[in-house]
């Protein structure tokens, strides 16, 4: 266990716990009652009895856990009280529907990012920094050398390699995770280029989406295209990463590709992904951004969690805060879908 043994919020095995209201915030086991922050399998896990969640998350959280969970949603600040402890989920920034969670009990609050960024992307809730004593933040690219360009010129980028190909009769594909980075590249790229095809998990959450009332650009599942493929030699195919070396690949030939992920902006990164390019577009907040929202909490104390802890944790303590590493090995590394 992390932390101090009277602390509102505890690491454990079983995930961050609350003690007084006996709730779990993304808990890693199956638990009674789980408060999740956002969609992606590191913070929801099938499998509990009862998950509660931002409203917006609703959609993609039955998509990934199944329709039948059983799920309760409150609106972005909306308060709810659990054996005297109030609970509010705060816009992360992170993906649709993400949420830090705030938590206050006799005046004291805390407060779990889960996983954020700064930057308005456009289709998700943008972030909003929460005032607490206690802030729990992640740490995912928490090294100086992760600084991201403004999403704007990523966006060209990917447009102008995206043209360039299409110019040429060259089918693009990029590799980008189904719930977060699709939608996000949907929402910024230039429609007009050419058609825009989604690999069937993306397609999923996309229709799901849709019918939701989100707004997203009309892409044509791959299943449902048929005949002839001779549009693919200008369109724009977006698969998640497990597909993007599947044998029906070669059926788009001649084709390049490229991968959206805050890993691209490292050079060893990129030459270790066997993609054509790397666009380096991230979910997660860049070494500026961490240390905007910390100080932007007016926390004294923080928890820095996965990612490069132990190096962000002594960065804060050198910057006079009452900073720690979670001891616990509380998310998979290497098993997200939203870098």
């Amino acid at each position: 266990m992390s932390g101090r043994k009277n602390d509102l919020l505890q690491f454990t095995d079983y995930g961050i716990y609350c003690p007084q209201a006996d709730v779990f915030l993304d808990p890693r086991k199956k638990v009674n009652a789980a408060l999740i922050t956002h969609a992606h399998s590191d913070h929801a896990r099938l499998g509990c009895n009862n998950y509660l969640a931002c409203k917006e998350s609703e959609v993609p959280l039955r998509l990934r856990l199944g329709q039948g969970i059983n799920l309760s949603t409150l609106d972005y600040q909306e308060e709810l009280m659990i054996n005297g402890v109030k609970f509010s989920f705060h816009p992360a920034g992170h993906i649709i529907g993400s949420a830090q969670i705030r938590v206050e009990y006799k005046g004291e609050v805390w407060v779990y990012s889960g996983d954020y960024k700064l930057e308005n992307d456009g289709f998700s809730t943008p972030f909003e920094p929460v005032k607490c004593h206690t802030f729990i933040t992640e740490s995912t690219f928490g090294l100086p050398v992760y600084r991201w360009k403004p999403q704007l010129e990523v966006i060209d980028e990917i447009n102008s390699w995206w043209r360039s190909n299409a110019e040429q009769g060259i089918c693009s594909v990029i590799v980008a995770y189904s719930l977060g980075k699709a939608q996000r590249i949907l929402s910024n790229i230039d429609c007009s280029i050419g058609d825009i095809y989604a690999h069937s998990a993306i397609q999923t959450m996309n229709e799901g989406l849709v019918k939701a009332g989100f707004d997203l650009p009309l892409t044509v599942g791959l299943k449902d295209k048929s005949g002839d493929l001779s549009s693919f030699q200008s369109g724009l195919v977006i698969v998640p990463p497990a597909a993007s070396t599947a044998a029906w690949m070669k059926k788009l030939e001649p084709y390049s590709t490229a991968m959206a992920s805050g890993w691209m902006s490292i050079r060893g990164s990129r030459r270790r992904m066997t993609t054509d390019r790397g666009f380096a577009l991230s979910d997660h907040a860049d070494w500026s951004s961490l240390n905007k929202a910390v100080q932007e909490t007016e926390a004294s104390r923080i928890i820095v969690t996965h990612g490069y802890k132990t190096a962000f944790a002594q960065w804060l303590r050198e910057k006079g805060y009452e900073a720690e590493a979670s001891t616990s090995d509380y998310f998979l590394s290497g098993e997200t879908d939203d870098q």
